[in-house]
């Protein structure tokens, strides 16, 4: 009985999760969200907090303002636009939260990163953690130019289980993912297994990243605890074959998002997640040989 209350709020919550990813530029209140979640909203806002160690509005708000600064990055905003999309009404307000949250100002923060791409130094530019969160380096060794190739990847039905915290201990995830889906005959050849990175390690507090371990079903599954339901791809995506371990992904987002991006004449599309494709398995495979596509998705 207790693990089967537990399946059941695990259930909800992706739900809910889900629903905030897709409308987030939406008027997300605290009733609605709970009838998502078929709680009172009492009792949903205590749920949530218990669950994700912050409230629905912080959640929400954090998102918001995380995405704000990815947009600042990539020149997709102006500070006025991203002080509106995050949801304050004057760029004061907006400009105070955000200095609390990446220890400098949007427009310093918005400054640092572009000064480098307009010099057009050699290298490699990727962000590194310094505490603030804005944190710029360019490594002066160059880099091999990006084979990056534009796809029309179709939506796929996939199921997930959700991890919160660093990528690199995604581990426990795909093995409730596997040890569930395996015994019912989702794991074939033609499964796609895929890691869905919702947020980036230089803007998001390590504890509350989000990254779900997901494969792709064509059976009529249903939700079930800590298995969710979600769509994956369908749009136009940058991809980008990465050829080594896992632990060079970052710099390859950092690449795709730094240099290849600006210069592509292409924009990102924030309000679908990046997603790896993992074309070979880790326990059968030497590090250095693993290939995954980086797949960035595109207005």
């Amino acid at each position: 009985m207790r693990d089967t209350t537990q399946n059941i709020y695990y259930e909800r919550m992706l739900r809910v999760l889900a629903h905030i990813q897709v409308h987030l530029d939406d008027e997300l209140s605290l009733e609605s969200l709970a009838a998502t979640a078929h709680f009172s909203t009492t009792h949903f806002h205590r749920i949530f907090k218990g669950m994700m160690g912050e409230t629905v509005a912080e959640h929400v708000r954090r998102i918001r303002m995380e995405r704000a600064a990815m947009r600042l990055i990539c020149r997709q905003s102006s500070v006025t636009g991203a002080a509106f999309d995050a949801g304050y009404e004057t760029v004061e307000s907006f400009s105070r939260a955000f200095s609390r949250m990446f220890g400098c100002a949007p427009s310093r923060y918005r400054r640092k990163h572009w000064e480098a791409l307009q010099q057009r130094l050699p290298g490699i530019i990727h962000y590194q953690p310094d505490g603030s969160g804005a944190g710029l380096a360019i490594n002066p060794q160059g880099g091999i130019p990006m084979d990056v190739r534009i796809e029309n990847i179709p939506a796929a039905k996939g199921i997930f289980v959700r991890h919160t915290g660093p990528y690199a201990q995604c581990g426990p995830a795909w093995e409730t993912l596997c040890a569930w889906a395996a015994p019912r005959g989702l794991c074939r050849n033609d499964t796609r297994y895929i890691g869905v990175s919702h947020d980036d390690p230089q803007v998001t507090p390590p504890d509350k990243i989000r990254y779900d371990a997901c494969i792709t079903v064509n059976e009529d599954v249903t939700a079930e605890g800590r298995i969710g339901i979600q769509t994956i791809g369908g749009g136009p995506y940058a991809v980008f074959r990465h050829k080594g371990p896992y632990s060079g992904l970052e710099r390859v987002y950092a690449r795709l998002m730094g240099q290849w991006l600006p210069r592509s004449g292409r924009e990102f599309e924030d309000a679908k997640p990046c997603f790896e494709v993992y074309l070979n398995h880790p326990d059968a495979t030497p590090p250095e040989e693993l290939l995954t596509d980086v797949c960035l998705p595109l207005k």
